[in-house]
């Protein structure tokens, strides 16, 4: 099972590297930095000292969300 390039398979769970979280998402580095500051998008998992990365799920979710937020906008 592969999910990109960037990500690493942890039994069933995958953690995406940045990488591959700002293609998924569309938001640029600074940008994913400055939401997870304000609580608008999920904090990466530390991996190493200079290494982090982000769960598949979470990023899913947080997807999921906004997809929510703009149907619920059209429908009002």
């Amino acid at each position: 099972m592969t999910r990109s390039a960037g990500a690493a398979l942890l039994g069933s769970r995958v953690l995406e590297r940045l990488p591959s979280v700002r293609s998924r998402t569309g938001l640029s580095r600074s940008e994913i930095y400055r939401r997870i500051q304000v609580g608008m998008f999920p904090a990466p998992v530390k991996l190493g000292e200079r290494a982090s990365a982000w769960d598949s799920g979470e990023i899913d979710n947080w997807i999921a969300g906004r997809l929510a937020e703009r149907d619920a906008r059209a429908g009002t």
